[in-house]
């Protein structure tokens, strides 16, 4: 069972990881429009933010340390996913991102009505 600090960190990091997802999608909408606005580049920032933390942290989050000494060894993605396939959505999400910066630079805006 989890102490009361440790269920607090997992809540915000669910948050958080609800929060880059979010981004995310919108990453993928703006491309499927063509249509890029300040949250498409807010987004883009938070996701390469969040990719270097994730670089910095060899792969793993950052905040692995942190939650571990909260009393919650259990990094987030094995919340909801088997160990194996949760080691693979780092590079998964990673690569759906990149993907996603790609299809907004490289789809032209367009063109406004009027």
């Amino acid at each position: 069972m989890l102490g009361p600090r440790a269920r607090l960190f997992r809540i915000a990091h669910a948050a958080w990881g609800i929060f880059n997802l979010a981004g995310l999608a919108y990453i993928w909408l703006s491309a499927a429009t063509r249509r890029r606005d300040r949250l498409t580049y807010s987004s883009m920032a938070l996701l390469a933010v969040e990719g270097a933390a994730l670089v910095v942290g060899g792969g793993d989050c950052p905040f692995g340390p942190f939650q571990a000494r909260l009393g919650d060894p259990v990094p987030m993605f094995e919340w909801v996913l088997p160990p194996r396939a949760a080691k693979a959505a780092i590079p998964v999400l990673a690569v759906v991102s990149v993907v996603g910066f790609l299809a907004v630079i490289a789809r032209p805006r367009r063109p406004p009505r009027g």
